[in-house]
């Protein structure tokens, strides 16, 4: 399971869903749908119509993955920071029944209040 603890999932940028369905369509299950996605420099971000699934690239090559699903319907909580004037990163906090509080830092251009209602719409 990806460590949320060490920052692995800061400054993340809006991606085109499409160029990482290919390989996470194994892990979909029917009915499932990506909605959004958002990639740091190895690790990336998916939003699903369910879930939010968490891929860390580990090891030199970076071939070596894991995927940490969290169902949107474990979340007990969520927060959004939006981006200042001088603090320019937007922050996703989501509080999940028996994991805790998992944090996701976005660079400034991701509109996060967007992503906000996306969470809002499946946990609500």
């Amino acid at each position: 399971m990806v460590d949320f603890s060490n920052g692995s999932f800061f400054k993340l940028q809006q991606i085109d869903p499409s160029g990482i369905t290919a390989e996470l369509h194994p892990l979909l299950v029917q009915g499932e749908q990506m909605v959004s996605a958002f990639k740091g420099i190895r690790d990336y971000v998916a939003f699903t119509n369910k879930r939010v699934i968490a891929v860390n690239a580990q090891g030199i090559t970076g071939k070596k993955r894991d995927y940490t699903s969290l169902p949107y319907s474990k979340i007990q909580a969520f927060s959004v920071e939006t981006a200042g004037r001088f603090d320019l990163d937007a922050e996703l906090e989501l509080w999940f029944s028996g994991l805790g509080k998992v944090r996701f830092e976005f660079k400034g251009g991701v509109d996060i209040r967007t992503l906000a209602g996306l969470i809002g719409t499946y946990v609500l």
